[in-house]
């Protein structure tokens, strides 16, 4: 593909070791590409900035998006600063493997996918805890959310610039979710969407049960506000969706892992059932369905 260009954007907030490591990792993949790396700083209050400042040059951009503080409102700062016909979204906090742009773009060619999602592998630590074993085994399961629920997660994610000028940008106003929305979106719009399985991305686990708890937290708001800002889709706020992307411990694991992962995984289905009533209570079970932001 190297009559096209690919921009790879990437959200960051706070995180200069985080996005230090996907820098490194992702720009030495640039040397067969007209590739760009787009990072967008979301208002970071440490020393973030400074990191990005580090590698900024004719191929590597550094952006902010201080008015709304949100993943999805950076990467849209991204895409409405990128001209590339390819668009990438990667996490501040990841890596990639040796060819993975190289695979990736020629997978996105060959199946012929306006809408991509890679694989993702969750990487432990020397000594792993409880929290990051349990997340290594629940992880990233890409295939099914694009068999099943019609999305892929923003870290490992392709999409032609064309279908952001069809259906729109992200959902910023979604905590969490915005990644399934738009999927969903694209879904229902006709474009091919494709699981790339040989294309594999990187990401740590969550190792203390506080981030489990952030991170349910967050998605328990998130199914809430898809319910709020898109009834029509997800039904109206009050009747929790089921939970989704919460895999059972595997009968093959350890007796000691199965009970102990199946009691967190327990925890953890009432933390985003916390974090969904939350939400409801705070917007008064409205209903707010108006677009989401378009490209300019």
């Amino acid at each position: 593909m190297t009559d096209s260009t690919v921009t790879i954007i990437v959200p960051v907030y706070n995180d200069p070791k985080g996005v230090r490591t996907t820098i490194e990792s992702i720009r030495s993949e640039f040397t067969e590409f007209q590739a760009r790396l787009c990072i967008v700083d979301n208002g970071s209050t440490d020393e973030t900035p400074t990191v990005i400042d580090e590698y900024v040059d004719d191929r590597i951009t550094h952006l902010t998006e201080t008015d709304i503080r949100s993943s999805y409102a950076a990467r849209n700062t991204g895409i409405r600063n990128a001209d590339s016909d390819i668009l990438a979204f990667v996490d501040a906090d990841m890596t990639v493997s040796e060819d993975w742009l190289e695979s990736a773009l020629e997978t996105f060619r060959t199946s012929d996918a306006d809408y991509m999602g890679c694989n993702v592998e969750l990487t432990l630590p020397d000594e792993p805890t409880l929290s990051a074993r349990y997340d290594h085994h629940t992880g990233f399961p890409v295939k099914q959310y694009l068999e099943h629920q019609h999305f892929a997660p923003t870290c490992c994610l392709f999409v032609r610039r064309e279908v952001f000028e069809d259906v729109g940008l992200f959902d910023h106003r979604l905590t969490s979710g915005g990644d399934k929305e738009f999927g969903n979106r694209v879904h229902e719009a006709g474009y091919e969407m494709h699981f790339a399985e040989d294309v594999t991305m990187y990401h740590p686990t969550r190792n203390s049960l506080r981030e489990l708890v952030k991170k349910d937290l967050r998605v328990g708001r998130g199914h809430c506000q898809l319910q709020r800002y898109h009834p029509d889709r997800y039904g109206k706020p009050g009747i929790p969706p089921r939970p989704s992307g919460v895999k059972s411990p595997d009968s093959d694991l350890p007796r000691r892992d199965r009970i102990a992962f199946g009691a967190l995984s327990k925890i953890l289905t009432s933390v985003r059932a916390a974090g969904y009533a939350a939400e409801a209570v705070r917007t008064g079970f409205e209903t707010d369905p108006t677009e989401p932001p378009q490209l300019d």
